[in-house]
């Protein structure tokens, strides 16, 4: 029994430890002396023909300016066309959106009367521009959100990659505005930043980035393959098609968005819950893709999102087995165990206490979002166990 014990601890713990700090430590030294992506459109050659795909649904506080990120585009205006969809707003995004679609002939938009889910929009919308310009590699799809704001140069920087036509996704980089010492912002623009790093990195060694920055990336319209309804993570399920079309996918490091950070606790969890929820879904359905994990893309996959996912269990196993462990009378597992209450129980509460009191110490916040943000996963995961219906969606309240 206690051997059981120890190797449920141990197996847990290498796991965590893989996944966070073993991997990326790998990817770095895997790609120190790496080139980046060399095969480029230049800017003056025969560029591809760009549509931009967007779903909003009662975006009024941000359309406004999103639209104008997209209309200055140095990209040629001839080959770049807007194709928006409001998924039955009942705010003013239609009035808004309208207004600029009657002023700009490039902008297609399409107000919808029911529901339909973030994929049945941008589905839509993916036909809607295959009727104005054929689907091959020179039409390029650019699926982003109403709250990212693009630089001037974003889709040029995106598009040159697809000069090479092995390449079938670029991600952007996303960078985040509006940081504050209370809330969740830093630990969160910590995650994200790590998360670039990452990305950016197995696109390098392998190209085999494991799915792009939702909020604003480019594919091929060829690789692009319709999501089903009740999906909710879209993107990971596009790349994941892509993959399986041989395609290789990267991130340009130029291709700079901004997005305003989260502050709130309770809107951050709720999203990321969400989050979890389609990424089981894209576990299952993708398990051929990352097991066994001896090539390239499913030793990528198993170890940056696999483990990541399954990582709440591995925190559940660890807790049980050390608690076993210490009764046991074994003084490695109890000084474990010690350290273990401190970090998860004793230092949340240090956080919360310290916030009433208006001092945010940031080391302690991370620990404190650390643990919140894989309780978001464990509560997805159970979502997902109950099936999902629907994948219609209210965005998070903006800043």
């Amino acid at each position: 029994m206690m051997f059981l014990l120890q190797f449920v601890f141990w197996l847990s713990l290498v796991l965590v430890l893989h996944t966070y700090l073993f991997y990326p430590l790998l990817l770095n030294w895997l790609g120190r002396d790496t080139p980046a992506h060399a095969t480029l459109f230049a800017r003056k050659a025969e560029l591809p023909q760009v549509s931009v795909l967007m779903a909003l649904h009662n975006e009024e506080s941000v359309v406004v300016q999103k639209i104008e990120s997209l209309l200055a585009q140095d990209y040629p205006q001839d080959k770049i066309s807007f194709f928006l969809g409001s998924d039955c707003s009942v705010d003013q995004t239609n009035a808004l959106i309208q207004t600029y679609a009657n002023k700009y002939p490039q902008i297609h938009f399409f107000p919808f009367q029911n529901r339909q889910g973030k994929p049945g929009v941008i589905n839509f919308l993916a036909r809607e521009a295959e009727v104005l310009h054929p689907i091959g590699a020179d039409h390029v799809f650019l699926i982003t959100d109403a709250n990212v704001m693009l630089a001037p140069s974003t889709v040029y920087h995106l598009v040159r990659h697809f000069k090479d036509e092995a390449i079938a996704i670029v991600d952007a980089h996303m960078i985040h505005t509006g940081m504050k010492k209370d809330g969740i912002s830093h630990s969160e623009n910590q995650y994200i930043s790590t998360e670039v790093k990452l990305k950016h990195l197995e696109g390098k060694v392998w190209g085999k980035m494991i799915g792009p920055f939702g909020g604003c990336y480019t594919i091929r319209s060829d690789f692009f393959t319709q999501v089903p309804s009740n999906f909710l993570v879209d993107d990971f399920f596009i790349t994941m098609q892509a993959f399986e079309k041989g395609g290789q996918v990267i991130n340009d490091l130029e291709a700079v968005c901004y997005e305003a950070v989260s502050h709130d606790w309770r809107e951050e969890f709720r999203r990321k819950s969400r989050i979890s929820t389609g990424n089981f879904q894209n576990l299952f359905l993708f398990s051929h893709l990352w097991w066994p994990p001896i090539r390239p893309l499913a030793f990528a996959f198993f170890s940056h999102k696999v483990l990541r996912w399954i990582t709440p269990f591995c925190i559940v196993f660890l807790a049980i087995s050390t608690i076993f462990l210490a009764m046991g009378g074994n003084s490695f597992y109890q000084v474990i165990l010690g350290v273990t209450l401190l970090g998860a129980i004793l230092l949340p509460i240090l956080d919360l206490s310290l916030t009433y009191l208006k001092i945010n110490v940031i080391p302690i916040r991370h620990i404190r979002y650390f643990l919140l943000m894989n309780a978001a996963l464990l509560l997805g995961f159970f979502r997902y166990i109950r099936g999902v219906k629907s994948s219609i969606w209210e965005p998070p309240k903006r800043s």
